[in-house]
């Protein structure tokens, strides 16, 4: 398997496809706002609203650099800053699933028509390929932690049959 299929291959898997761990979008499937916007009481953790807003950033910076050769950061924008989410109601959680999908729609399609040597194009500093293999691990991470988050609630079972 070419390293641009094993990249298809995980991107999906991270996002749609079951493989050893669950998908993205099975994580926050049925997820309502109120669970997105749940934290355990007195723990210093992000809420799942939280986390798709910073998955939704990296996903759209990464885009705009593809398009436009640009990756920076916005000016005095950190890390932190990317975790912050714009409302508390079922309308902008909707949406910023919505931003999520499309995000990672329009970068799959990217990747859909890439050759072997597009992998190696820095954009601008880092490869290509590497953006792919960076978030495809960057999605995998955060999608346990909205797991454990679920678990946390009781709104993930504890264990799951894959049969």
């Amino acid at each position: 398997m070419s390293r641009l299929e094993l990249l298809k291959q995980y991107w999906d898997f991270t996002y749609d496809q079951e493989d050893w761990f669950p998908p993205l979008k099975d994580a926050l499937n049925g997820v309502t706002a109120a669970q997105a916007d749940w934290r355990p009481e007195g723990e210093a953790a992000n809420t799942i609203r939280a986390t798709v807003h910073h998955l939704v950033f990296y996903k759209e910076r990464f885009l705009q650099a593809l398009q436009t050769g640009d990756a920076g950061y916005p000016p005095g924008l950190t890390n932190d800053d990317t975790f912050r989410a714009d409302g508390t109601d079922e309308a902008s959680w909707t949406a910023v699933r919505a931003r999520l999908e499309a995000a990672h729609r329009s970068l799959r399609a990217l990747l859909g028509a890439m050759t072997e040597s597009d992998l190696e194009k820095r954009v601008p500093k880092t490869e290509t390929g590497q953006w792919f293999m960076s978030l495809i691990a960057h999605d995998a991470y955060h999608t346990g932690e909205i797991v454990q988050i679920r678990k946390l609630q009781g709104s993930w079972p504890a264990r799951r049959s894959f049969e």
